[in-house]
């Protein structure tokens, strides 16, 4: 009878705890903060006396209830939940907590599954794969999916512990309906730290509406190979840049409270962009100074000063050992070194690749074992060799238990943090609410505008007259939405899942650069079309019709680039790796067959690599690159072309000349970018097509002298300096000023220039504006010889300009007194102020 009453009452309760109706008394239990804390397995009241509805759909529990576990209880701290909780949990539901289950696991006929449910989830689980990115459910779809199962998991598992939803995020959240931005290194070019930190704000809100809690990014790497695939994931080559737009990037996702916002996860931890010749999963060759000078900060930035929650290691090797099966990496340096307090993700399969892969086990159980040694909590995306091959190396005494305890309490931890226990559910009517708005779209076309940059304009060519007469669009890339898209966009990374299923559908609207283009001309101007070729291939019978219609026209706008994405035929993404940098295909034959005809030629890339295009540049009065810019790309572009807004990206990474000048990135010590004694190479010189930080505006703006507020400073204190900046020409337009240092004498070798601030500008026609930096000197710390963290006395050059190349002003202040030894957390970023 007790029985068939508490299951009568633990229906009503869940019924009403999803709808969001709350508890308006319940007598006699601790710390119980909904029907369901009461109700639950491990706190279930006994001796109900009963349960009866109150007026305006409150419900009301008069019972003798006993102690809820203190897991249960939202009061207490923590560390205490952890431990409670941890102390209950036999060993196979421990196990469960170090993986994740595939969604498509759970689902039967493509709904949720009681019976499969029951089988996976029996013992719970520490995340489920990625519910809304690997499926076409609606918003509202995904949101009912995942409180399906997470009540099942609450009402139906010994412990009721709900899981985490983990999904990808690199340029936007990876859903049907979601609002699709510019890929990674598009956001990089943007310069702009405070549009991103808006922009994962919208990503949190889609997020959180569909029951997910975790996002698998950002991309933290630095790229100075972009023979690598994965390059247009990143912010690019710079560790202050990316620092500032990683910090970015986790505050607004995460939010100042994890129970309102999505866990972070900072990946690939570490170096995992300077692969032997820029192959995916490569060894790296990285020495020590090199890893914490460079390739940390980034990381190290996201942890400290935006609370990082997450990480993911990286597949690759260094030094001879697996970043999954490293100690040093990811306990010693990460956790000791750089301060993370978070879990350790695996990213996907790398706990099997230490068996599989990189051959330094014999099974499974010892890859496991491994793994758990090094630091990874989490086997993702599903549990196996952290599940029986584990159970069984413990039970043989192989595996410490300790580390099982240490893993699954850390994952624990976040899920406490991210509010789990409280508020499993989600409201799956609200869901679509809050999915590309016209807000987010405003948004998505903000960030492409902002992300394009002008490379050349021979001759002012840029911006055309919106009414022009004829106007000639040609190129594999001007009609297609598809090649808009990036490698983690949600419509092409369904590709890989779904193939030969036509997935328009569950897209959200694109526009196209010829949509764009036909939207910002006049109605009296005539647009030619051709297509030329295709993105790959050799076949040239579109030429003809190209050069009929440009040779027709007043002006000829190609579109051209790769097709990112993860599948055969891509020519960018991950695993997507080329040796050679050119346009694919026949593409620039086609910019010469176009250009022969002496119409007035402009170029527009998209793509998500830096490409080397020195035949392109050569031909083209105008070239302009859009990387991948996402659904609203071929909108921006058309503003840039035509002019309703100045182009204002700047690169984010060096455009090479060749393939053979890799790697070429600005930052180089005073040894590298020369070769001794000649300087250049016999046949190419050694600097970039177009250098870190370039871009042009259709205005012009001059520089002032640069004023420091001291010339002597000792290692402990502040360089205070600032610049005017002016609009020189007559329209408005945004500038990025750069700042750069350069210590000109080091224990260890420094760079010839490091950037230390920038700061986006905008100005009218006209106006000038004062810029002043806050440098703290720490920027400056490097390893001594002996490995000690210090500032050094001596001259520093200060540098600031409109890109790495192009600087406008520099000065020498002089850092007195004796060294500074210092810690990594005493380093400060740069601050800055405009008026």
């Amino acid at each position: 009878m007790l029985e068939r009453l508490e299951g009568r009452v633990r229906l009503i309760a869940s019924l009403l705890y999803d709808s969001g109706l709350r508890l308006l008394e319940c007598r006699g239990g601790r710390g119980v903060r909904s029907p369901l804390d009461a109700l639950a397995p491990g706190g279930w009241p006994s001796g109900l006396r009963g349960a009866h509805l109150q007026s305006g759909q409150r419900i009301a529990f008069n019972a003798r209830v006993t102690d809820a576990p203190l897991y249960r209880d939202a009061s207490a701290a923590i560390d205490e939940r952890v431990r409670d909780l941890l102390a209950r949990m036999t060993t196979d539901e421990k196990l469960a907590q170090l993986g994740g289950v595939w969604t498509t696991s759970l689902l039967e006929g493509g709904a949720f599954s009681i019976a499969r449910a029951k089988q996976e989830l029996r013992l719970g689980t520490g995340h489920v794969t990625r519910l809304a990115g690997a499926s076409l459910l609606t918003p509202r779809e995904c949101a009912e999916l995942a409180n399906s199962i997470q009540r099942f998991l609450v009402q139906e598992t010994r412990l009721g512990i709900p899981t985490l939803v983990h999904e990808e995020s690199c340029a936007g959240f990876s859903a049907r309906g979601a609002t699709q931005f510019p890929q990674a290194i598009g956001l990089a070019s943007t310069w702009n730290p405070a549009l991103l930190e808006e922009m994962t704000r919208v990503i949190r809100a889609q997020m959180r509406a569909v029951g997910a809690h975790q996002a698998l990014a950002p991309v933290l790497d630095l790229a100075r190979d972009p023979r690598w695939g994965r390059t247009e994931e990143t912010f690019g080559e710079d560790p202050y840049l990316v620092a500032r737009l990683g910090v970015a990037y986790v505050r607004g996702l995460q939010g100042t409270d994890l129970r309102d916002g999505i866990a972070a996860t900072g990946k690939h931890f570490i170096g995992y962009g300077a692969s032997e010749g820029g192959m995916n999963w490569a060894p790296a060759h990285l020495g020590r100074r090199e890893l914490l000078e460079r390739y940390a900060l980034p990381f190290e930035a996201a942890i400290r000063e935006a609370g990082l929650a997450t990480m993911m290691n990286a597949y690759h090797e260094i030094d001879g050992q697996p970043c999954g099966a490293s100690r040093e990496i990811l306990d010693e340096l990460l956790r000791d070194v750089l301060g993370f307090q978070g879990t350790v993700v695996s990213d996907y399969y790398t706990v099997q690749t230490l068996l599989t892969y990189h051959r330094i086990v014999s099974d499974k159980a010892e890859a496991a074992r491994r793994a758990l040694e090094a630091g990874i909590d989490v086997e993702l995306p599903a549990l196996d060799c952290m599940g029986e091959p584990l159970r069984e190396a413990l039970a043989a005494g192989r595996c410490d238990p300790a580390l099982v305890d240490r893993a699954v309490a850390r994952t624990l931890r976040l899920k406490f943090s991210l509010g789990l226990f409280e508020r499993p559910f989600v409201e799956a009517d609200a869901a679509p609410a809050v999915f590309d708005t016209p807000p987010q779209r405003a948004l998505a076309r903000r960030l492409a505008q902002q992300s394009i940059v002008l490379l050349q304009n021979r001759g002012t060519l840029l911006p055309l007259d919106p009414a022009i007469r004829r106007l000639a669009v040609i190129g594999p890339s001007a009609e297609s939405v598809r090649l808009l898209q990036g490698d983690y966009h949600y419509p092409t990374h369904l590709e890989i899942m779904f193939k030969g299923v036509d997935l328009s559908d569950c897209c959200v609207p694109h526009v196209s650069v010829l949509d764009g283009i036909r939207r910002a001309v006049s109605p009296t101007t005539e647009i030619l079309v051709a297509r030329g070729c295709d993105t790959t291939g050799t076949a040239t019978v579109g030429f003809s019709e190209a050069t009929a219609v440009a040779r027709s026209a007043d002006a000829a706008i190609l579109v051209l680039g790769g097709r990112s994405g993860l599948v055969d035929g891509c020519t960018s993404g991950e695993s997507i790796d080329r040796a050679e940098l050119g346009l694919p295909g026949v593409q620039e034959a086609l910019v010469r067959a176009v250009a022969a005809t002496g119409t007035p030629l402009v170029v527009v890339v998209i793509d998500g690599r830096p490409l080397a295009l020195p035949g392109i540049a050569e031909l083209a009065a105008a070239l302009v690159l859009a990387w991948l810019p996402g659904e609203e790309g071929g909108a921006a572009v058309a503003d840039v072309l035509f002019g309703a807004v100045s182009p204002s990206g700047r690169l984010p990474v060096s455009l090479p000349r060749a393939v053979g000048q890799l790697p070429v990135f600005y930052g180089h010590k005073p040894s590298g970018g020369r070769s001794h004694w000649r300087g250049a190479y016999v046949d190419l010189p050694t600097q970039p097509l177009f250098p870190f930080g370039h871009g042009l505006s259709y205005t012009r703006f001059d520089y002032g002298a640069l004023t420091l507020a001291q010339t002597r400073l000792p290692a402990s204190g502040v360089l205070e300096t600032s610049i005017e900046v002016a609009n020189a020409g007559e329209r408005p337009g945004d500038e990025v000023v750069q700042l750069y240092l350069h210590d000109l004498v080091g224990s260890s070798t420094r760079p010839v220039a490091q950037l230390a601030g920038f700061e986006r500008v905008t100005l009218a026609a006209g106006e000038t504006r004062r810029v002043s930096f806050r440098v703290d000197l720490g920027q400056l710390a490097f390893y001594d010889p002996q490995m000690a963290l210090v500032v050094e006395p001596g001259a520093v050059e200060v540098m600031v300009g409109a890109s790495s190349q192009d600087i406008r002003a520099r000065e020498t202040f002089e850092i007195t007194g004796p060294r500074r030894v210092l810690r990594r957390d005493e380093i400060r970023p740069t601050q800055v102020s405009v008026r």
